[in-house]
């Protein structure tokens, strides 16, 4: 019993560092993760996801740490309860996951190892009966050094581990295992080879014959059945292969410019998932370092998944010469860990990617400009609704009886709001068409 203890107190405290620190590199995409647990659809617990983030670094840090004590033998006794405590609620985690189909991947061991919840539910049960056996033969772990350096060393365990989740949340992950890494190519990302093998799936076909319903089964093709028609269920045999990019774009109002714009020799993307939640010190930190790269010869664009009013609004309140574009909140998120972010591009390749607290460092050696497109403005008038700038549809879609008043104003003045406006957004409005609704 005491060999077997040592192994299984090797293979637990190993995994759980192991686990643990993949994790601890990428705080941020665990907190993602534990949003998705938390989320109605999943725990229906969504008073616990603003709290997510300060639960993934907790979580994180507790697994690294009580696999370095159970490796020194440190607190034996609380360490393996806590363990076990922390391995019965992740199974529990993993098994409603798997059963109620609700999560694809449980994120155990981050972009590293992507597993569906099965593959890790039954790692989970592994951990489980190892976990078990420790309880059994505690009376064998003990310290390997005496009770100082034990200590010193546990306490050492702790707070390295608290300083890497600081640096990674300040920087950004040491190791970056998404598609979207250094010298990664987007496009290349989101391409399904010819030959790449396809989906298979499973229609099973309920259809009322004579009374009794009867179920028929194909690759999808619809059964030929002399009966009534009731339902059909569809499953996934085999899920082909699955792009590694799959929701990137970057898009306009009105169209869709993702490959024009990775075709870019020298491209600069500032990432905002959510403006309104983006940092303040980053958002300030943004006006120099793009206009230095739009000076040196770069394209500079934004992506966000925010409104067109919260773009406008951040450009003229930050003064920012550039334009902002659409994409999806979720892969924005995976893009980089960072609101706001940076990242270079050249011809769809990633060739640099930084945290806002690190824009001094964006190597910008000047560049061949290329020839700017002349500019089509769509409207010469700006449209503010209760002082937020919005689109002509939404000016247009207001009910009249909702309106206060409307004032028109066309009479413009050099160094007005209209010609902040107009600098930061490369537009030529010419007059504002003021909305007060009513309250």
């Amino acid at each position: 019993m005491k060999y077997i203890t040592h192994l299984c107190r090797i293979l637990v405290g190993g995994l759980f560092i192991f686990s643990g620190l993949i994790k601890l590199n990428d705080p941020l995409g665990f907190s993602y993760k534990l949003q998705e647990y938390f989320s109605a659809d999943v725990l229906n617990l969504p008073f616990f996801e603003p709290y997510a983030l300060a639960i993934s670094v907790f979580v994180v840090v507790l697994e690294v740490v009580l696999g370095v004590f159970l490796l020194i033998g440190y607190k034996p006794k609380f360490t393996v309860w806590s363990l076990f405590a922390m391995i019965v609620f992740f199974t529990f985690l993993t098994f409603y996951a798997w059963y109620f189909d609700k999560v694809k991947d449980c994120g155990c061991f981050g972009d590293f190892l992507p597993m569906k919840p099965i593959e890790s539910f039954i790692k989970d049960l592994i951990l489980l009966f190892l976990i078990v056996i420790l309880l059994i033969g505690l009376r064998h772990i003990k310290s390997i050094f005496g009770k100082f350096p034990t200590t010193l060393l546990a306490l050492l365990g702790f707070l390295g581990s608290l300083w890497f989740g600081y640096h990674v949340l300040m920087h950004l992950p040491t190791w970056d295992f998404r598609a979207y890494k250094v010298g990664a190519n987007i496009q290349e990302g989101m391409t399904v080879p010819e030959d790449a093998p396809k989906a298979v799936q499973e229609y099973t076909w309920t259809f009322n014959v004579n009374g009794k319903e009867q179920e028929f089964v194909t690759n999808g093709s619809y059964p030929t059945v002399d009966g009534e028609y009731v339902g059909v269920e569809t499953k996934i045999i085999d899920e082909g292969y699955d792009p590694p990019i799959k929701d990137f774009s970057i898009e306009s109002a009105d169209e869709d410019l993702t490959e024009q714009f990775l075709n870019e020799e020298n491209l600069i993307i500032i990432i905002s998932y959510n403006l309104d939640t983006a940092e303040t010190e980053g958002l300030l930190a943004l006006k120099s370092a793009t206009d230095k790269a739009i000076k040196n010869g770069y394209t500079v664009i934004g992506l966000t998944a925010s409104g067109e009013g919260e773009k406008q609004n951040i450009n003229a309140k930050y003064s920012l010469d550039f334009k902002w574009y659409l994409c999806d909140e979720k892969a924005l998120k995976t893009v980089v860990r960072s609101n706001p972010g940076v990242v270079k591009l050249k011809k769809g390749t990633v060739t640099q990617k930084l945290h806002w607290n690190d824009i001094e460092d964006l190597e910008l050696p000047t560049v061949e400009r290329k020839p700017e497109a002349k500019k089509e403005v769509s409207s010469s008038v700006l449209y503010l609704i209760d002082g937020e700038i919005k689109t002509k549809a939404e000016a247009d879609a207001i009910q009249p009886d909702a309106i206060e008043a409307v004032n028109v104003v066309k009479e413009r003045s050099e160094g007005d709001a209209l010609d902040s406006i107009n600098l930061a957004n490369k537009t030529s409005y010419e007059s504002i068409v003021e909305i007060v609704l009513k309250k």
